[in-house]
Order: C-alpha cells, then sequence, then structure tokens
C-alpha cells in the first residue's frame, strides 16, 4: 500500500471540546445518574457473568483484530454488532441520546465522567479470570486517580506523547519540546488537532501544570505557541501518514501511531521518535460497560476474552498499542524495537501526566486559549 492510499490513524479525529463531556454530569435519556437512587443500586449490581445476548461494541474504528473478533464469537456463539465514534464527543452525544451499548472503550478523563455521573456498571474485578494480570502486574491501574479501585473500568491500552520526525531530513533531535522550533524543519511541522495535547505541550516546555486553568498560566502558554504557529504546516492528527507521505518532517504524536507506522514503512530507519525531557504526557483507553447495557454479561466475557495473553499479543501487533497485561511486555517491545521510547513503562504511569478534568470555568478557559492558539 502507497503512503497516499493509507487510512487514517486510529486516532486521527480526535478532539477536545467540552460540550458534551458537560452533558455527561447531566440527567441523561436511558441513563442512571448520581440522582437516581434505584438507577444507582441497579448500576453498581453485580454482573452475573453469562452470554445474555449479542454484544454491541462501540470503541474507535479498526481498534481489535478482527481475527479476535472471530474467535469471541465462534467460542461463545454470539455476534460483534459494531459501531464506531471519531471522539470522545461523538461518543458522548450517542450516549446522551439514549443509545444503548454493552462495551465502550474512554479515555482516563472521560471514564471518570462516566463513572461519577453514574453512567457506568461496576465490575467486579474477580469475575475475571484475566483481571490479576493486569492489576497485579501493573499497580498503578489497581486504584487510579480515574476510577477509584478501577470500580468500573479495565485498562485496555495505554500510550503516551511525543516528537516522530523524519531523521532523514533532519538528523538526531534533542529530546525537547523545543524542536518542534527547530529551522530546519520550519514549515513542515505538524501538532496534534487536539486542545489538550496541544495546550499541554506548551504547558510542559514552560514548567507549568499539564492541564492548567489558571488564566496567567494559559496566557504565557498561548504566546508561546503563538510562536510557533509561523512554523507549522498544520494541526492534524494523522501523525504517521504525515511522515509517511513526506508532508511533514516532524510532528507532535502518539506513540502508538508510531509503532503502526513501522509496519508501513518501507525502511524505519530514517524515522525517529522521542519524549521530551520536560515531560510526556501519558493516557489509557478503558473498557467499560454503561449503565444502560443490555448485554452486560456477554460484554464481561469479551473482557476476559480480550485478557487471554494470546489475544493480548494479537492485538498489541494489529493496533501498535501495548496493552497492561503482564506476561504480553515482550510482544511490544519487539514491535518497537526501533522506538524504544514509545514503550510505556511503569515510570511513565508513575510520573501521572495524564490530562484531568476541570471545573466548568476551567473548561471555558482552555476552550478559549484553543481558540486563540489555531486562529493564530
Amino acid at each position: 500500500m502507497s503512503p497516499e492510499a493509507l487510512p487514517p490513524t486510529r486516532r486521527s479525529f480526535l478532539r477536545a471540546g467540552t460540550a458534551a463531556a458537560l452533558a455527561l454530569t447531566a440527567s441523561g435519556c436511558g441513563f442512571a445518574t448520581a440522582d437516581d437512587p434505584a438507577g444507582r443500586a441497579a448500576a453498581e449490581a453485580p454482573i452475573d457473568v453469562k452470554i445474555d445476548g449479542d454484544l454491541v461494541y462501540f470503541n474507535w474504528a479498526d481498534f481489535v483484530d478482527p481475527a479476535v473478533f472471530e474467535g469471541f464469537q465462534k467460542e461463545y456463539g454470539v455476534k460483534v454488532v459494531q459501531s464506531n465514534y471519531d471522539s470522545m464527543e461523538g461518543m458522548a452525544a450517542k450516549l446522551n441520546a439514549g443509545n444503548r451499548y454493552d462495551i465502550i472503550f474512554p479515555t482516563a478523563k472521560w471514564a471518570e465522567r462516566l463513572a461519577a455521573g453514574g453512567r457506568l456498571r461496576t465490575i467486579d474485578h474477580s469475575r475475571l479470570r484475566g483481571a490479576e494480570a493486569v492489576f497485579g502486574g501493573y499497580g498503578y491501574f489497581a486504584d487510579p486517580w480515574y476510577d477509584r479501585h478501577s470500580a468500573h473500568t479495565v485498562p485496555f491500552t495505554m500510550y503516551k506523547t511525543g516528537i516522530g520526525w523524519r531523521r532523514d531530513r533532519l538528523g538526531d533531535l534533542t529530546g525537547s519540546w523545543n524542536d518542534l522550533w527547530n529551522d530546519q524543519a520550519k514549515g513542515k511541522v505538524f501538532v496534534l488537532d487536539d486542545r489538550d495535547e496541544v495546550l499541554g505541550l506548551g504547558a510542559l516546555k514552560l514548567g507549568l501544570d499539564l492541564t492548567t486553568g489558571d488564566q496567567a498560566d494559559l496566557d504565557r502558554v498561548t504566546d508561546t505557541l503563538r510562536s510557533l504557529r509561523p512554523r507549522l504546516r498544520g494541526f492534524s492528527s494523522d501523525s504517521y501518514n504525515n511522515l509517511l507521505n513526506g508532508n511533514a518532517d516532524m510532528t507532535q504524536a502518539w506513540s502508538g501511531d508510531m509503532a503502526a507506522m513501522l509496519a508501513q514503512a518501507e525502511d524505519p530507519a530514517v524515522f525517529g521518535f522521542e519524549v521530551a525531557r520536560e515531560g510526556a504526557p501519558v493516557n489509557s483507553d478503558c473498557y467499560a460497560i454503561p449503565a444502560n447495557a443490555q448485554h452486560p454479561g456477554t460484554a464481561m466475557l469479551f473482557i476476559d476474552y480480550m485478557l487471554r495473553p494470546e489475544n493480548v499479543k494479537k492485538n498489541i501487533e494489529y493496533i501498535g498499542y501495548p496493552m497492561p497485561v503482564r506476561g504480553t511486555e515482550d510482544t511490544y517491545a519487539a514491535l518497537v524495537e526501533p522506538f524504544p521510547q514509545c514503550l510505556v513503562t511503569a515510570d511513565d504511569l508513575a510520573a501521572d501526566l495524564f490530562f484531568r478534568n476541570g471545573d466548568a470555568g476551567t473548561e471555558r478557559a482552555r476552550d478559549a486559549a484553543w481558540t486563540d492558539v489555531k486562529a493564530g
């Protein structure tokens, strides 16, 4: 497949607005909420782990190996009915409209919003045979900030943000967010089309809190990013295509997309990926079962099936993102051998550079700063 014909990356439509997010804290059609005691009790009731219908699946497109789906359907005699979203806001809009799914895959900050709003079923890890390989192998997820004791979630993938670049055009970089200001790359630099990621790189460059909502801090961040604007070719989350087809000499990028690029590159040696010494944002997508799921038992079986090491390994090789299941680390290490900084380590998780939710005022301030940055 030629670079020009490559499909968009799995996160190429990610956006970070807040209107749908704020709506998630309000009552929504078809959902239990914190203000509905009966609904809350139902959401917290243990799920009977058994087939109770076909699996209604809602995720990013192309984020599970089709062979894994086929194996699950064959073993349990069910169908996987797939729907896809192109942003977290798109997911939220469908949930708020009352659409019913059995399993969804929110990022950490969205998992926090959903759990706080009573929108997720409780997941009893003792009923998942594969849970010990996750929570015993990755202690961070035993009690993450976004979901106390992972009561409503199981981690699906991990990734971090850095800089991808063309070694054949730029040589080695310095290992800093300052590299995006490289004079040699001027006019062929992209940053992600993502509010939190772009404001975050500016904040980290200045030594500020990753998701600051302080107006004085945001003014400094926007001033810094304005100085980058003349050097940019654009805002795009299609990181690996831009590098492969020559549109970019350098781009802010998610580690998983850079790992996926290795499978497409004729010569991986001409590319590089680095994380900045000022800090690299980390994130996780999660398995979660909506409170209004019609087939939560099937969803639990699907999570457990996905946690089997042989299926984790297949999926890692398919999507390019590491999955926090003990015993599968060598699979990802081999996949990203040319880009070792794609690895997500215990130290990366401990650094805790996750994007956090803010109050309404903080989110409005960050939206305004993002609008300012994009306007130039």
